[in-house]
C-alpha cells in the first residue's frame, strides 16, 4: 500500500514543509551526486549516524564495507552533528522519493496545526528522538543511519492524533492487479507504526538495511510532542481535527474508483 493523498484541507501556507523538501532534494543533488556511488558512499559516511561512533564503542579506524570495494574509515566525519546531517541523507533514489512524498501528503495539515516556524523545531526534534532510540537498541552498530523517515514518522505519529478519521487514499499492488481505496489516517498510520514495531522486534540488532527503531521512536516523539506543539487556535477552524468533526467527508471507509 502506498498512500497518494488524503481528504484533507490546510488553510496556512506550508512553508516549512516545502522548505524541508527542498532542502533534502538539494543535499541530494549537491552533496550526494544523487546517488553516483563515490559521492553518495563519501556523503553516508561522512555525514551519516554511525552508533558506536558517536558513543565512542568502536575504535577510531574502524573500517565499515560500504561495497564495490569502498569503506568507511571511522573518524572521518563530526560524529557530535551527524544526528542532524543524518536526517537530510539518503540511501537511494527510492530512500529520497519516497521520504519526500510521505512528508508532501502528511506534512502540511500537520504544519497547519502548529504553524511553520513550530513545525521546524517540531521535525527536528522528532528526528532527534528517532536516531536516540535507534542508537539506543544498537549502540555498537557500525552502520551508517541516513534518511529522513525518523522526522517523518514524528509527523505522521501527530497526523494520527490530530486527523485519525480523515480518509487516506491508498494505491495497491495485488500482482498483476492495481486498485485504489481509502482508509481513515487511524487505520493506515496505526498499520504502519505497528509493521515498524513489528519489524524492529524481529529483525537482528546488527542486521543492516531500514532503521525500524528510528521510525517508531519517531512516530511516538511525534504523537507525544503534537499535545506541545499544536496551536489551538488554528485547530479551532480546522474542520477534520480530532474524532468529533463538523461536516466530515471521511466517516465510511470508500472505494475510490
Amino acid at each position: 500500500m502506498f498512500p497518494i493523498r488524503d481528504d484533507n484541507p490546510h488553510f496556512l501556507t506550508p512553508w516549512a514543509t516545502w522548505l524541508l523538501i527542498g532542502i533534502n532534494a538539494a543535499v541530494w543533488v549537491l552533496v550526494q551526486g544523487m546517488g553516483a556511488t563515490l559521492p553518495l558512499v563519501g556523503s553516508v559516511c561522512r555525514y551519516g549516524l554511525i552508533a558506536g561512533e558517536l558513543l565512542q564503542n568502536l575504535p577510531a579506524g574502524f573500517q565499515v564495507p560500504m561495497g564495490e570495494g569502498l569503506v568507511c574509515e571511522l573518524g572521518e566525519g563530526s560524529s557530535w552533528i551527524t544526528p542532524l546531517t543524518s536526517m537530510f541523507m539518503h540511501g537511494g533514489w527510492m530512500h529520497i522519493v519516497g521520504n519526500m512524498w510521505f512528508l508532501f501528503i502528511f506534512g502540511n495539515n500537520v504544519e497547519d496545526a502548529m504553524g511553520s516556524l513550530r513545525f521546524l523545531v517540531f521535525y527536528l526534534l522528532c528526528g532527534f528522538a528517532a536516531a536516540a532510540l535507534q542508537v539506543a537498541f544498537d549502540p555498537a552498530s557500525s552502520i551508517p543511519m541516513v534518511g529522513a523517515s525518523g522526522a517523518i514518522g514524528g509527523v505522521m505519529g501527530a497526523y494520527i492524533v490530530l486527523y485519525p478519521r480523515v480518509n487516506v487514499h491508498m494505491l495497491v499492488f495485488l500482482g498483476f492487479f492495481v486498485t485504489t481505496f481509502a482508509m481513515p489516517a487511524v487505520f493506515m498510520l496505526g498499520y504502519w507504526f505497528v509493521l515498524q514495531l513489528l519489524s524492529g522486534l524481529l529483525s537482528p540488532a546488527e542486521g543492516g538495511g531500514v532503521a525500524f527503531w528510528a521510525h517508531v521512536g519517531g512516530f511516538v516523539a511525534g504523537a507525544v510532542l503534537i499535545f506541545v506543539f499544536r496551536n489551538r487556535r488554528l485547530l479551532e477552524r480546522h474542520p477534520y481535527y480530532g474524532f468529533s468533526q463538523r461536516g466530515s467527508r471521511t466517516r465510511r471507509w470508500r472505494r475510490v474508483d
